[in-house]
């Protein structure tokens, strides 16, 4: 759904790449460069994740770029980032931060977490587990088109899950199982949909830009990363035949998964999420109060300390999307193309740069809606000058994005995934076998020239 995404575009004139020394536009990006640096080094050096706040990290790398915007008065270069930070539909996500932290934390004190994680239990052998939780991934992603949503609806799940696993030795690689793990399972499973299907916004931002139709991009999409989601199925069956669980599950308190199903069947009918999540949030009210589980203001408590728990997702967020438009604004976005387009030769050198171009994008904007957007055109103009097939232009595109946001710590699933877990993102992003996979399986297509039918080998 497009409400979901952090579209960080900055209305503001940018330079003119042409105008741009490698060494102005290396500058330009260096922001993004002092937060990864800052982040990742010093908590390599303290051997500990925790021990940086990412929020830090944001705020000292968000510093340094409002100090790049020279030539202009302190308060208009604080104009200049707030406007980054300020977007309509940057604003809409931080709505569904509060609904979805509201929910999560009314439904956990209600019992409801509890209870559908003894359904899934109940039902699902615990051999099966992994495999069921990606396969619900999977499905519901493709489904409603949303990552976002996905992950608020199974992430509690999936956590209440990892606590219940009694054996944790995992029969694969010698891995132990743990919450980072099978959260990354729900994590991975939800760039699925986002990838495939019909009403996420990537898709049809990646069709529109190629003009073609949303159908045949699907046919061939489907045709590369169907077999990379099927091995990573597999992979989980193996991962888990000797997973047990610790106490077996002999009732269901049924009036207590009621909040559970309402979302997931409203979002499975493609109800907005916001309204998803307000119908979630009614439902643990009037199930809870009736229930005996919580009174009125204990109701209201659980909302607010819902709320409250979003606080530093929302904090992450604004600052990112403030650094992102001051990039924009220095003319890095515009560089990035520049120097990734400067030398193709052949079909499969101009995919390697469409595919290089979205994912450096990504990188910078930590938003694959945005990232499609801002280089669809170029991307457009390079296959039309090298003769590729636009449905195989827009699964690139679609395909690289999700494999981009999938792996930075500071997208948006990330960081929801990590709140609701009560985990940093750094911990869960070893264990994203899927993203990893459907990266590789395009990168594949492409260097094999697959499927033969919408690439001829150069």
């Amino acid at each position: 759904m497009k409400s979901e995404k952090l579209l960080l575009t900055l209305p503001n004139k940018t330079v003119n790449p042409k105008k741009l020394s490698s060494k102005s536009g290396f500058l330009a990006l260096s922001p993004l460069l002092v937060f990864l640096t800052f982040y990742l080094v010093f908590s390599l050096l303290a051997h500990d994740f925790y021990s940086v706040p990412i929020t830090v990290a944001f705020m000292l790398a968000s510093a340094y770029s409002v100090f790049l915007l020279r030539g202009m008065k302190l308060d208009e270069r604080i104009k200049v980032y707030s406007k980054g930070a300020a977007h309509s539909n940057l604003l809409m996500m931080i709505w569904i931060f509060i609904l979805a932290g509201a929910f999560a934390h009314s439904a956990k004190q209600m019992g409801a977490i509890q209870a559908t994680v003894d359904l899934c239990l109940w039902t699902l052998p615990p051999q099966f587990l992994l495999a069921g939780l990606f396969l619900a991934a999977c499905f519901i992603s493709l489904s409603v088109g949303t990552s976002v949503g996905t992950i608020v609806a199974l992430v509690p799940i999936a956590t209440g899950i990892a606590a219940s696993i009694d054996n944790p030795q995992l029969s694969t690689f010698n891995s132990q199982l743990s919450t980072p793990f099978v959260v990354a399972v729900v994590v991975g499973g939800a760039y699925f949909g986002d990838n495939l299907s019909f009403i996420s916004d990537t898709t049809i931002v990646a069709t529109q830009t190629q003009g073609c139709r949303m159908s045949d991009k699907f046919k061939l999409n489907a045709r590369i990363v169907v077999p990379a989601a099927l091995m990573v199925l597999l992979l989980y069956v193996m991962m888990g035949c000797n997973l047990q669980i610790s106490n077996a599950v002999s009732h269901i308190d049924w009036l207590l998964v009621v909040p559970y199903l309402l979302v997931l069947g409203s979002a499975l009918m493609g109800m907005n999420v916001m309204m998803v999540l307000v119908l979630g949030i009614l439902s643990t009210g009037v199930i809870g109060i009736l229930r005996g589980s919580y009174r009125f203001y204990e109701w209201l408590t659980a909302m607010g300390e819902g709320i409250l728990g979003m606080g530093e997702l929302i904090i992450v967020t604004l600052m990112a999307a403030g650094m992102v438009g001051v990039i924009r604004q220095l003319g890095g976005i515009d560089f990035i193309l520049q120097r990734l387009t400067k030398r193709i030769s052949g079909k499969r050198g101009a995919e390697l740069s469409i595919a290089g171009l979205v994912v450096f994008t990504n990188f910078c904007t930590a938003n694959n809606t945005i990232a499609i957007l801002t280089v669809g055109n170029l991307a457009k103009e390079i296959s039309a000058k090298f003769g590729i097939d636009p449905r195989r232009t827009a699964s690139i595109l679609d395909t690289f994005s999700c494999f981009a946001q999938g792996i930075i710590p500071y997208g948006a699933q990330m960081l929801m995934a990590s709140s609701l877990a009560l985990l940093n993102p750094i911990e869960i992003i070893p264990y994203l076998y899927y993203p990893f996979v459907m990266g590789l399986f395009m990168l594949l297509a492409i260097l094999f020239r697959y499927p033969r039918k919408y690439a001829v080998n150069t």
